[in-house]
């Protein structure tokens, strides 16, 4: 995955994917539930300073800040490999097209601080079965495309017209 994006409360917004490549699962998937790692994951960073340690800083309401163990920069994670995402002019609100491992591609909302599943689950699916399948405390997708026609989701823009009806 890989894209950069200034919001529109002007933070840097990277989208990091879990390195794996065509239809193989990297060795790494399990980085999407490890939050001491920025793999599979979207990361929102100011980038008007820097801190002792890095050449940006941590925006004070990042959902992460302060949480020993996971890294502060992380605005959202368990995302495989956010491809593009945009930020809905009308609203704010951010969108991003997640392209899946084997079997299912998402576009997700992405408000901050939700666990997005991979590699627990793939779209609404399980990945491989896990207790945490089904506690609720993974965040579905709005809308998952299976890969068996060979589909891609690779967009996360939004489109408001009548040119194209729904």
């Amino acid at each position: 995955g890989g894209q950069l994006a200034f919001g529109p409360d002007d933070y840097l917004y990277i989208s990091v994917g879990d390195g794996s490549t065509g239809r193989r699962v990297h060795p790494n998937s399990a980085n999407g539930q490890d939050r001491s790692t920025l793999r599979d994951s979207l990361v929102r960073i100011d980038v008007s300073g820097e801190s002792d340690s890095e050449p940006y800083l941590i925006p004070p309401d990042n959902p992460f800040v302060g949480v020993a163990g996971i890294r502060p920069e992380i605005w959202a994670y368990g995302l495989r490999n956010p491809w593009r995402f945009s930020f809905d002019r009308e609203t704010g609100n951010l969108w991003l097209g997640d392209v899946g491992s084997s079997m299912r591609e998402e576009i997700n909302l992405i408000p901050k601080g939700r666990n997005y599943g991979w590699s627990v689950i793939e779209g609404s699916h399980c990945f491989e079965p896990d207790v945490r399948c089904g506690d609720g405390s993974l965040e579905p997708p709005l809308v998952e495309v299976s890969r068996r026609n060979f589909c891609a989701v690779i967009g996360g823009h939004v489109f408001r017209g009548r040119d194209i009806p729904l």
